[in-house]
């Protein structure tokens, strides 16, 4: 397979229209010409040249397409959802005190998805669980009711420990657990780089959840984060990459465990 042509179906691919829904797969094929081949066909011959492995390759081509080339998640009409989940994204370091005992400054990202969430609410009255970064902005600045703020674990001595997004995921699955009507489908609402990952991770803690069609996510880099990983784009996605490949192995793993 020559590197050309994977360049050539990459391009193609990139500048092609995304399918909402479909499978990794399915959406690399989107860039395909003749004989219905597409971006994972080229991956998976290119892949295969250079391990020597067709079988392999056919297995892997649909993961790295994933992971790597499919950054938007699959979306639902607002009417769809019964409750909205906001990830937060980055902060500022504290003003003052000690980092490990004192929350630091939600910064302007975490204002952005706020305004983000109080655009949806305008349209569609449901209850909003908010990481608490986007929570304080609902109350201070919008003065919504009907949030619940999802907070850092504070330890008997102080200290703070930071929930992931999975951590998050997780809290808000048990306050749906007591909603009356169930759980019920979540609006996911993240930074535009990490929402896939926020909507599969809603997903991954038994949650129905999707992306609010026709919103526009914040997209804008703080390069005054206290995260490093969060204060430029290129870092970013190594990151999230990262990430997704750790909850892709660990899926694979336990299901080759049970097999």
């Amino acid at each position: 397979m020559q590197r050309r042509d994977f360049a050539t179906a990459l391009a193609a691919a990139l500048t092609a229209p995304t399918l909402i829904g479909a499978s990794p797969a399915q959406a690399a094929d989107r860039g395909g010409s003749g004989g219905g081949t597409g971006l994972t066909a080229h991956m998976r011959g290119a892949l295969a040249d250079e391990i020597d492995d067709p079988r392999t390759a056919r297995a892997l081509a649909p993961y790295l397409y994933d992971v790597g080339f499919d950054w938007h998640p699959e979306t639902a009409e607002l009417n769809r959802f019964d409750f909205v989940v906001a990830y937060g994204f980055g902060n500022r370091p504290a003003k003052s005190g000690d980092p490990a005992t004192t929350l630091p400054e939600p910064g302007p990202v975490n204002e952005d998805l706020a305004g983000t969430v109080a655009r949806i609410r305008s349209r569609r009255n449901v209850p909003v669980y908010a990481q608490w970064e986007i929570a304080r902005f609902l109350e201070s600045t919008y003065g919504m009711t009907g949030v619940t703020s999802i907070e850092p674990v504070v330890a008997e001595d102080g200290t703070i420990t930071y929930l992931s997004t999975d951590g998050v995921a997780a809290q808000v699955l048990e306050h749906r657990k007591k909603a009356p009507g169930g759980i019920g489908t979540a609006c996911v609402v993240g930074f535009a780089d990490h929402h896939k990952r926020c909507v599969q991770t809603t997903r991954d803690r038994g949650m129905s959840a999707y992306a609010p069609r026709g919103v526009a996510m914040p997209r804008t880099y703080d390069p005054e984060s206290g995260q490093e990983w969060t204060r430029r784009r290129d870092l970013y996605l190594v990151h999230d990459m990262a990430a997704q490949w750790q909850v892709l192995r660990a899926k694979l793993i336990a299901e080759a465990t049970t097999a």
